[in-house]
């Protein structure tokens, strides 16, 4: 196929995953910042560093609050990874590939921008957010349902499934940073294991994980066994050792592979997490070293593939 169509596809499956996982991580915020202790110093602005979009957000904004931060994350187009730059990114790189996409999939990206563009408001306003939400994480999955049921799984299908497996190891390593961030703040407080295994059971809510997680476990939720899980667990399709084992298929099954399947080896243990009162910068650390293991990965994908001429 095209280099410049296998681009567009692998495109739209990353794009689509960071709409779902945005309104993910915004919504498992909004939760966690209403059932933290009051004293509590984690503030809105923490999801901008997740996310390492600092200097973006103080080009446009000089207060750090919850609606200026929730709006850059929804509806702000200077934002590469908002909700509406990223849907406006979609629907070119599905009109452009409507050949080899299921014929559907431009109905259902469209219906899913305008009811973004016009309900917009509902996002930002804290009464109506959560359906707001809801419905965007909704209407992705009945994209990728299409996808899933109804694509051929040639060439395409799986530039698809890297595309959509790397950005969701990046979300899910995020949305487990947040997680931490919540729980290294609230180590000191009196009634700090209750407090984290609020947190930590936001986080497996946020990812669908929860009963998948007590099947596997057969524990309670505990910090130290959901880190591990989230990270290390194989039969979960949002942990992130189950992308990265997603995405070397994906790339076996495509040509001139080696120099991708090569990068894509990882010769680490599994990660073993620190108590809570441990946890720190060692595992922000590993996390975002994954992001960047992730972001090498694409650049070889990049090189490899999408840089050639047609």
């Amino acid at each position: 196929m095209l280099s410049r169509v296998a681009e567009r596809v692998y495109w739209a499956a990353r794009y689509l995953e960071r709409i779902e996982n945005t309104a993910r991580l915004l919504s498992i915020y909004d939760k966690l910042l209403f059932d933290l202790p009051k004293s509590t110093q984690l503030s809105w602005y923490n999801l901008i560093s997740i996310n390492s979009l600092e200097e973006k957000f103080e080009e446009r904004y000089s207060i750090k609050d919850e609606r200026n931060v929730v709006k850059f994350m929804i509806a702000d187009e200077t934002n590469t990874s908002s909700i509406t730059t990223s849907l406006n990114a979609i629907r070119e790189n599905i009109r452009t590939t409507r050949d080899v996409v299921p014929e559907e999939t431009w109905e259902l990206v469209n219906e899913l921008s305008l009811y973004v563009k016009d309900n917009i408001k509902l996002g930002i306003n804290r009464g109506h957010r959560y359906e707001f939400l809801d419905e965007i994480i909704k209407s992705c999955h009945q994209i990728q349902g299409l996808l899933y049921g109804n694509m051929a799984q040639d060439a395409a299908w799986n530039f698809l499934r890297l595309g959509r497996n790397l950005e969701r190891a990046d979300m899910t390593s995020r949305i487990l940073d947040a997680g931490v961030a919540g729980v290294i703040e609230t180590s000191v407080d009196d009634n700090a294991i209750n407090t984290h295994q609020l947190i930590m059971g936001h986080v497996l809510r946020s990812l669908n994980a929860m009963q998948s997680y007590r099947r596997h476990v057969r524990t309670p939720v505990d910090s130290k066994c959901v880190i591990e899980y989230i990270i290390n667990n194989e039969q979960f399709p949002r942990t992130i050792t189950y992308c990265y084992n997603a995405m070397h298929e994906a790339v076996t099954r495509l040509p001139k592979n080696k120099a991708v399947l090569t990068h894509l080896i990882r010769e680490d243990t599994p990660y073993q997490a620190d108590s809570p009162e441990k946890m720190g910068a060692a595992l922000r650390d590993h996390l975002n070293e994954i992001q960047i293991h992730l972001g090498d990965i694409h650049e070889h994908v990049r090189q490899n593939w999408f840089a050639l001429q047609d």
